[in-house]
């Protein structure tokens, strides 16, 4: 996959609060994944939600390993 093909999107670590950009890739379509932070090495929860009519991205929630999103 090309970085050009991903959505970049802002979001805050809930663990350290840092701001970074995060690239999600639409073509999956609604899933959940984890991710380090790049600064303090947390693990973040993510929830994508993809559009199923268009396969927009929609929004990407954040939340700390042990939350349920």
């Amino acid at each position: 996959m090309h970085e050009e093909q991903l959505d970049s999107q802002p979001v805050h670590c809930p663990y350290c609060n840092m701001p970074f950009e995060l690239l999600v890739d639409a073509s999956q379509g609604s899933h959940e994944t984890w991710e380090d932070c790049p600064y303090c090495c947390a693990p973040i929860q993510l929830r994508i939600l993809v559009s199923p009519f268009d396969g927009e991205l929609e929004d990407v929630l954040v939340g700390r390993d042990d939350e349920v999103l």
